[in-house]
């Protein structure tokens, strides 16, 4: 999930002290060599504290070189709203794993590059009380950024940076608030960016778990 649970990251969260030309580049190809881990999550109720699916595609050397979807056994109940936005219910996870067996599979992608999200606030925060209330214990901090923030600086005149917009705009398939296909669309951003001349790895934050 995206655009429409939460609102997009005020400007005063963006890099300190770093205008749009810091960040752009006549040889943006140089700066597509980072490895980058491009998730999104959907969630079963208004909590947002566990996971219901979760899609990541990996970015590298400007292409995507590896995609993952799994739906995930969130152990609570959906609210009506989640279930209509993401199709998913108690029904369609009965089978898959819980986020603790889950995060076996997918911790060394995880670890192995630069985690990227559309609105990535809401998905790191997710992942954060996933790993806190299955006792997890991951790192203490992880590079991040986020695809809305760096919109603002490669498109500052775009009127809008949701997911829908910046698909449109690009002209990039999306079934949204499906996981692998928001993760998907993320990722084919992040390379329009990184075509575009950003340097990604300089716009990257860390997040505290």
């Amino acid at each position: 999930m995206t655009q429409d649970r939460v609102p997009e990251i005020p400007e005063s969260d963006q890099p300190e002290k770093l205008s749009r030309k810091d960040f752009l580049t006549s040889q943006g190809s140089k700066h597509a060599m980072s490895r980058f881990i491009v998730f999104d999550v959907e969630t079963p109720n208004r909590s947002n504290s566990r996971m219901s699916a979760i899609g990541i595609s990996v970015v590298e050397n400007g292409r995507i070189t590896q995609d993952y979807f799994s739906y995930v056994n969130p152990e609570q109940h959906f609210d009506a709203f989640n279930t209509s936005l993401t199709g998913i219910d108690a029904g369609t996870v009965s089978g898959a794993p819980t986020f603790a067996g889950l995060w076996q599979k997918i911790e060394p992608l995880f670890s192995s590059g630069i985690l990227v999200a559309h609105n990535a606030q809401f998905d790191m925060g997710v992942l954060k009380k996933c790993l806190r209330d299955y006792r997890i214990t991951w790192k203490p901090s992880v590079p991040y950024c986020c695809t809305v923030q760096m919109g603002r600086l490669v498109l500052p005149d775009l009127p809008s940076r949701s997911l829908d917009a910046l698909c449109s705009y690009y002209g990039i398939d999306l079934d949204h608030h499906k996981a692998d296909s928001d993760s998907r669309a993320a990722a084919e951003i992040l390379i329009r960016y990184i075509n575009a001349g950003l340097r990604v790895s300089d716009c990257a934050k860390e997040y505290f778990f």
